[in-house]
């Protein structure tokens, strides 16, 4: 894999990350052929097409057979269905790794048990009975183990007037309690690898409204120290992972110490803002890092803001345009700007974060 060869690349999922994966793999003279069950999704527009489900093994077959590697761009992918189908090495970031972070029970006994970093309290749930005789001086969070993205598939639980939402949650599916974290901020970490070596992005600090990322600040506003400890996380990590191509560690900053929330196995949001203020993207790393190719040093040009665009920001974004013409829009593509869908995202740089309005601030978000 170590070749410099054109391959032909295959992405499982035509969404915004699969489209600017393909168009990282173009610009280093890859082809690209995306898997999705929407023919004018965003990466149609710089890639071939196979039209349909994402656990469609024949569709599946087909995608293996023409194409060198193969990587996915978002995690529900059917795991079973790419086992059955990929040949040796041909998947780098492996099965293993989107299990993990399809399920939060996996996920939490992977962080804490094997990679040895520090998490919120947890505890495995299997029905209402596991939630009986909480401590409501704490606030708990109780999330599905699969499926839950964006504040879906959560109960907040401050008092027991939110029992009778948290039991039926928790009769109907597996899943995790954890104890609420005061954290001061919310950061992330992007790491890259091409199966031995791991490279590193600056901390992102991740503002959300909704449960929706909003904005991204880079760096990080948090001492080097913690900084430092994000990262230095983030890498044990992927190192226990063996990860090739990218990943995106979600953590919270407190006062004096750093815990880990969750995992994605791809690409991630908080990162975009490396297209322009790195002098490699994440993206560009995540292709690199699947062919089995030498990984970059990663190098901040200049402090940034990413902001989020969503659908009911649309109008403003393209006055904010017209307004700071050395902002950076990128538009996915996607043909129907609903509420609260991610159409695109603007980066510039500042080193005055607080300065720069989020898209929806001043209207309903």
């Amino acid at each position: 894999m170590s070749s410099t060869k054109a391959k032909m690349i295959g992405i499982i999922g035509g969404g915004q990350l699969g489209q600017m994966m393909a168009i990282s793999a173009i610009y280093m003279g890859h082809k690209v052929v995306t898997l999705d069950p929407t023919a004018d999704c965003p990466a149609s527009r710089v890639s071939d097409m196979i039209v349909a489900a994402y656990d469609d093994v024949e569709a599946l077959r087909e995608l293996a057979e023409r194409c060198d590697v193969l990587t996915y761009e978002f995690e529900n992918v059917d795991a079973d269905g790419l086992d059955a189908v990929v040949k040796d090495h041909q998947l780098p970031q492996g099965t293993d790794l989107l299990r993990i972070s399809q399920n939060r029970i996996f996920e939490k006994n992977f962080l804490a048990k094997k990679a040895g970093v520090q998490v919120a309290p947890y505890k495995v749930v299997t029905s209402s009975l596991d939630i009986e005789n909480l401590d409501f001086s704490k606030t708990h969070v109780l999330k599905t183990a699969t499926g839950g993205y964006d504040g879906h598939g959560q109960v907040v639980i401050t008092s027991a007037a939110d029992l009778e939402k948290a039991n039926q949650l928790a009769n109907s599916c597996e899943c995790v309690l954890e104890e609420f974290v005061d954290f001061d901020l919310e950061i992330s970490v992007i790491v890259s690898g091409n199966g031995q070596d791991i490279t590193v992005f600056p901390v992102q600090e991740n503002i959300h409204r909704n449960n929706i990322l909003s904005k991204t600040i880079v760096p990080a506003r948090i001492s080097d120290e913690l900084a430092k400890k994000a990262q230095t996380m983030a890498v044990q990590i992927a190192k226990k992972l063996d990860l090739s191509g990218t990943l995106c560690v979600e953590m919270f900053a407190t006062a004096d110490d750093i815990i880990v929330n969750e995992i994605a196995p791809r690409p991630h949001n908080s990162g975009h803002y490396s297209i322009e203020a790195c002098d490699f993207s994440q993206f560009d790393t995540h292709i690199l890092g699947i062919l089995g190719l030498p990984l970059p040093d990663i190098h901040l040009h200049q402090p940034a803001v990413m902001l989020n665009v969503l659908g009911q920001h649309m109008e403003k974004a393209q006055a904010y345009m017209q307004e700071n013409p050395s902002a950076h829009l990128h538009l996915y593509g996607k043909l129907e700007a609903k509420h609260n869908r991610k159409m695109g995202h603007i980066t510039l740089f500042s080193d005055e974060p607080d300065t720069i309005a989020e898209m929806g601030e001043g209207m309903d978000f």
